[in-house]
């Protein structure tokens, strides 16, 4: 019991009361594009990007490719790029993670008046890792812990597509998991949605140009919503669907 105490002690609050409002001190979440020059003909950032993600004139970062590395950083000469703790990051349409120099935040996620209506007061979704590190998924079983507690706001994650209302994306859809994601996805009641949690749901990140990987599935459902990073902070994604929801915190 006194090492229960202990432990309560030295750890403080876990909980947090409003995910839209906390400040995850030593997250490394979106990119800073600074205004400063690039030098000329220096192309280091785009070289050393793994993912592809930045391209020049002007410069620009796909969060939805974006491993968050920080590698542009430390190669950058001109000190172009800076990462900050800001988690606001998900979208709810695919070209709004692009940032550029003057186009710093991610747009903001608006009310799906439909989707409020369908699943404001209630939401249950069904994680398949297609393919996955492990890493998203891990951040995904977060939400449920004492410290996000998603289930406040009657969003669960289920075991059985048939209870699902939507389906939540992981891993870069390996070819051997494209018929299970496939057959997941038909045996959910309709209507549905599908949120893409991670580089490599949103566009295939390190694995992109692998044979093994299968990206067809993206191309005939687009998802109501993108939670980007490698992983996603849980927060990400809470507040990303509390957006979308228009629930308020």
């Amino acid at each position: 019991m006194l090492k229960s105490i202990a432990v309560r002690v030295s750890q403080g609050t876990q909980y947090i009361p409003d995910p839209r409002k906390a400040n995850p001190v030593g997250f490394r979440g979106k990119p800073v594009i600074a205004d400063a020059a690039c030098e000329p003909s220096c192309e280091a950032c785009v070289t050393t990007c793994p993912t592809g993600a930045i391209t020049l004139d002007p410069v620009q970062i796909d969060l939805g490719r974006c491993t968050l590395c920080m590698d542009c950083e430390s190669v950058c000469p001109s000190a172009k790029f800076s990462f900050s703790n800001d988690f606001r990051l998900a979208s709810a349409e695919r070209a709004g993670l692009v940032l550029t120099a003057t186009r710093r935040n991610v747009d903001p996620v608006e009310v799906s008046q439909a989707l409020r209506q369908r699943f404001g007061r209630s939401l249950k979704l069904r994680s398949v890792s297609a393919g996955g590190c492990n890493g998203c998924e891990l951040e995904v079983n977060a939400l449920a812990n004492v410290n996000f507690d998603i289930g406040r706001y009657g969003i669960d994650i289920v075991a059985s597509p048939r209870h699902a209302d939507g389906l939540v994306l992981t891993g870069p859809i390996t070819r051997n998991m494209t018929e299970a994601l496939q057959i997941c996805w038909d045996a959910m009641p309709a209507p549905k949605l599908v949120i893409a949690v991670g580089a490599c749901a949103i566009s295939g990140g390190l694995f992109a140009h692998q044979d093994a990987v299968d990206r067809g599935f993206l191309e005939r459902v687009k998802p109501s919503l993108y939670v980007p990073g490698c992983p996603p902070h849980p927060l990400t994604f809470v507040c990303g669907v509390l957006d979308l929801l228009g629930i308020p915190s």
